[in-house]
């Protein structure tokens, strides 16, 4: 039987939960590529979240804590999967994937272009520019500085206009994202 402390902290969790899982999902889903993968990834940093959650419910920021959770357990499904796709190109010898006049959407381009970016310069993008995070709260839910995400996302928009062959990147992340139903984001 729970005690009242039990109780709210339940309560204050459950909210919290309701509150931004979509938006942790969402997140998860723009730094892995993999629809799949976002629930699962959402929920296993729920789970972390309510194993500390008398630290998080404390931090002046839970939801940049929670964020953080999201990036670090994407980042290591992305290690995973790197280190996992090299041993199978030991065995099999790799394929072109080339095909000749492509008709593909912008959202496809821009998370194509997007997977090709370095995870962190990545994850600053999509933060800054599909989720309108602000410099100081993206640096919380890197836990990195605040002139290192405006350095990594300036960057990364440097490096997406070049891949995607235009000087506007950043209306083109913000539209194909919302086309997604994943821009916008402000969930704290």
């Amino acid at each position: 039987m729970g005690t009242v402390v039990d109780d709210t902290a339940s309560a204050e969790f459950h909210a919290f939960f309701e509150r931004h899982y979509a938006a942790l999902a969402r997140l998860a889903h723009l730094l892995t590529g993999e629809a799949d993968a976002a629930d699962d990834l959402a929920a296993d940093a729920l789970l972390a979240l309510w194993h500390r959650w008398d630290r998080v419910r404390a931090s002046e920021h839970p939801m940049a804590y929670a964020r953080g959770v999201v990036v670090n357990l994407a980042r290591t499904r992305i290690r995973s999967a790197v280190r996992e796709r090299r041993r199978v190109a030991l065995f099999w010898a790799p394929r072109e994937e080339k095909t000749e006049n492509p008709d593909v959407a912008g959202v496809v381009d821009v998370q194509r272009a997007l997977r090709r970016l370095p995870f962190r310069k990545r994850a600053c993008v999509v933060l800054r520019h599909a989720f309108d995070l602000s410099e100081k709260d993206t640096a919380l839910a890197l836990g990195v500085s605040v002139g290192t995400v405006k350095s990594q996302t300036s960057k990364g928009m440097a490096e997406l206009q070049r891949l995607l062959g235009t000087h506007d990147a950043a209306r083109k992340v913000h539209t194909a994202m919302a086309r997604t139903g994943t821009a916008g984001g402000r969930d704290r």
